[in-house]
């Protein structure tokens, strides 16, 4: 990655359902209390299971409701947090349950029902029959949240966004407060408020709201692309970006402060924040690590389950020979290429012998095995909630070693050695960002970049973490220190005739 171094540095039917379900966990992390603030402990999997699992919230302080998926059907969990036990609370075809509460002042259950025929509403379900109640009729509720044992502040979804709406179960009433809000609710501790996300004016802020008098107010503006927020007891109020978790002092009136950031590797994205009563417990929802989505498709091409297969890919897969060689584009081709795979007509199998991931992206080393020899291959996956791209390295078989070369220019690189550095490359070097946009064309351009460099970062070393090898090329991944900055890239180094005659970034 060494070229960018001397350069700076649900809407509701997408997110609630299974409409468009991605692969995601809940976890549960400690909170602990000390006299500089709130610290949030090791976060742990709770859900652990292949699918949708998403929305918690709290029954009590010991037990966590949420959605979850198996055999194809969503359903509601409640997970037992001193036993680490899970058990179902109904079991209903047809359709799926979303976003599961506790009703206030009873045992029983709320949550949105979508139908597979696509009617949406919310229903009360008994905790122990798992049978269901309309609550709400003619409203297609995307979330809610209890205001007492009558009273719910609900978001529906109108035309294309959501509406903030009370409703009143005593006189049946409905009334909208705002247009266009988020998906988070919550009781504000100690007062008589409700908090909600409005968006008006592109702008995700957090308003305060009482639902008899319907006033409202400004809080705080979410940071980044946040939509999440959960209150404690005393006025902290959390938030999530990316991998990290934020805190907001609604007293005070400070500003967001970060509280922690999880390993990005295995909790990337968190969404859907719940506070248990006793302010002890933090449970969070993250999807699922890009690594663990490539690997599903691995094991699910490798059992022979061509719709699992495909089912990890996006509808609008690029599927491509390195670099930039698109060779078909969608599920439909990709399920008439691979349309003989099945538990008794696999041919193959793969065994991924080296991995690497960087960013949204994973690079798999695969061993082939099939119709009596073994082959090797790189493949390199773009993921999003899916794959949506993957591009083939092939192993030709070649005698070239272009590792010796690549060694070189490290060693030269690592000294700030110019001239030894440019020795290694080609006199038509070019270097690209994946998967083929030219960002270096000639080593004079070249050397000229570099030699800045080298001057400007007396601290410069560059470590490799991984390296694959396959062909004429070498893909390393490179962690470099700059400046008193670390910097982490993929190289792919393609040697020709004993020199480096290209390089392509992945970062």
């Amino acid at each position: 990655m060494k070229h960018v171094y001397f350069v700076a540095f649900l809407w509701l039917s997408i997110v609630i359902n299974g409409y468009s379900q991605s692969s995601t966990e809940v976890f549960l992390a400690d909170l602990l209390w000390e006299n500089d603030g709130l610290k949030i402990g090791k976060a742990k999997n709770i859900s652990n299971n292949e699918g949708y699992d998403n929305q918690p919230s709290f029954y009590d302080d010991d037990r966590i409701l949420f959605s979850s998926t198996r055999n194809g059907q969503t359903d509601i969990v409640l997970y037992d947090i001193k036993s680490e036990s899970k058990s179902w609370l109904n079991d209903t075809p047809n359709g799926g349950e979303y976003s599961p509460l506790k009703i206030l002042g009873q045992k029983n259950i709320s949550a949105i029902r979508l139908d597979d025929d696509g009617l949406q509403r919310l229903y009360r379900y008994d905790f122990n029959t798992g049978l269901f109640k309309e609550l709400i009729p003619n409203l297609k509720v995307g979330y809610h949240v209890w205001y007492n044992d009558h009273i719910l502040v609900c978001t529906v979804l109108v035309e294309d966004r959501m509406d903030l709406v009370v409703s009143n179960l005593a006189d049946k009433t409905n009334y909208t407060v705002q247009k266009n809000v988020g998906r988070s609710l919550h009781r504000i501790p100690e007062t008589t408020l409700i908090s909600f996300i409005s968006k008006e004016n592109d702008t995700a802020m957090v308003k305060s709201m009482h639902p008899i008098s319907g006033a409202t107010e400004n809080i705080v503006t979410l940071p980044g692309a946040s939509e999440d927020v959960t209150w404690t007891k005393n006025g902290t109020l959390l938030t999530a970006y990316e991998n990290n978790l934020l805190g907001y002092d609604f007293r005070k009136n400070g500003s967001w402060k970060l509280l922690r950031t999880f390993d990005k590797l295995e909790i990337p994205n968190i969404s859907r924040l719940a506070m248990s009563p006793d302010d002890q417990k933090l449970a969070f929802v993250s999807t699922d690590p890009v690594y663990k989505i490539v690997q599903k498709q691995v094991d699910s091409y490798n059992a022979g389950n061509l719709e699992a297969f495909v089912n990890c890919y996006a509808e609008n897969v690029v599927v491509r020979n390195f670099p930039s060689d698109t060779l078909y584009i969608g599920h439909d081709k990709m399920r008439k290429n691979y349309g003989r795979l099945s538990p008794e007509n696999k041919a193959y199998d793969v065994e991924v012998v080296n991995r690497i991931v960087i960013g949204n992206q994973v690079i798999d080393h695969e061993k082939v095995t099939g119709n009596g020899k073994i082959t090797m291959q790189v493949a390199l996956y773009e993921v999003k909630d899916r794959i949506s791209s993957m591009t083939f390295i092939f192993d030709q078989e070649t005698k070239s070693k272009p590792e010796s070369v690549v060694e070189k220019q490290l060693k030269a690189y690592n000294a700030r050695d110019i001239d030894a550095f440019m020795a290694t490359y080609s006199q038509d070097i070019k270097l690209y960002n994946f998967p083929r946009d030219l960002t270096t064309n000639g080593p004079e351009a070249m050397r000229k970049g570099y030699a800045e460099f080298f001057k400007s970062a007396p601290d410069l070393h560059c470590e490799i973490k991984n390296r694959m090898v396959i062909d004429n090329k070498v893909i390393d991944h490179e962690e470099v220190t700059a400046n008193g900055n670390t910097f982490n890239a993929v190289a792919i180094y393609e040697v020709e005739n004993g020199k480096i005659a290209k390089v392509t970034f992945l970062r």
